[in-house]
């Protein structure tokens, strides 16, 4: 008898579960593509993310070549980046990109790529708390850059350019500042070669940040203890001639 209950229970719960299921499926029975696509946008207004993406899921699922299909695509990064799930809305983002290269509106895929990023990067940590943002890994930083980059390398007329290009500005220094962070390491060891090769790196790709002086004034200390007093003073001079009043300079004299 036991035996025999056990049984029932385990069928119940099956037929249960399977109940479950089959109502989950059914959430969407007879809605045409405008209908889900309306619910899913009204889930957004009301910020409702989580609901939203189940919504845009289920309509590019049910009409995956219809007039809805890229407005589900288009949804789905939204509602992804907005549930704060980058890495949903990275790679729905890619997606939209490979399968609609030429779409009037890829230029917003691109721009929610970088911006998904950029807010990993500038995360409620390390955009609150007082913690060193120059010795932090550089790779979401560098990756938002390198999305904002090819937005605007693709759509320079785009409407997101703008707004992408200061969010560059201000990664670009972030990134100048963590490459200066290394290099003060190397210093800090005596490793003279590899900090001027460091300083190098900085004032060829980073010229337009503020960290220039002093990686400028760090170049001259480091071929001074490398003995090459000539490429010392060259640097010297590049320095008083394009930052006369910094006061790395007035340190170095």
């Amino acid at each position: 008898m036991l035996k025999n209950l056990g049984i029932i229970i385990t069928v119940s719960a099956a037929l249960l579960l399977v109940g479950c299921q089959s109502k989950d499926k059914d959430n969407y029975k007879g809605m045409s593509a405008s209908e889900i696509y309306a619910q899913a946008e009204k889930n957004v207004a009301k910020e409702k993310f989580p609901a939203a993406a189940k919504d845009f899921e289920a309509l590019e699922a049910r009409f995956p070549y219809g007039e809805y299909s890229d407005k589900a695509q288009l949804g789905l990064i939204n509602a992804y980046y907005k549930q704060n799930e980058p890495a949903l809305a990275i790679s729905a983002a890619d997606r939209f990109i490979r399968m609609n290269p030429h779409h009037p509106c890829v230029d917003y895929a691109y721009y929610l790529k970088g911006l998904v990023t950029f807010e990993q990067n500038y995360s409620f940590t390390f955009r609150y708390l007082p913690l060193d943002k120059s010795a932090r890994d550089p790779s979401t930083a560098t990756a938002s850059f390198d999305a904002f980059k090819e937005l605007i390398d693709r759509f320079p007329n785009s409407k997101y350019a703008p707004d992408a290009r200061q969010r560059m500005v201000f990664l670009k220094n972030q990134l100048a500042n963590h490459e200066l962070s290394v290099l003060k390491y190397y210093v800090k060891r005596g490793a003279w070669l590899s900090a001027t090769n460091r300083a190098n790196y900085i004032v060829k790709h980073f010229e337009k940040t503020s960290v220039i002086p002093e990686a400028l004034a760090i170049m001259v200390t480091c071929y001074r203890q490398l003995g090459m007093q000539q490429l010392a003073n060259d640097v010297l001079k590049t320095l008083r001639t394009n930052f006369p009043d910094c006061k790395e300079l007035q340190e170095l004299n």
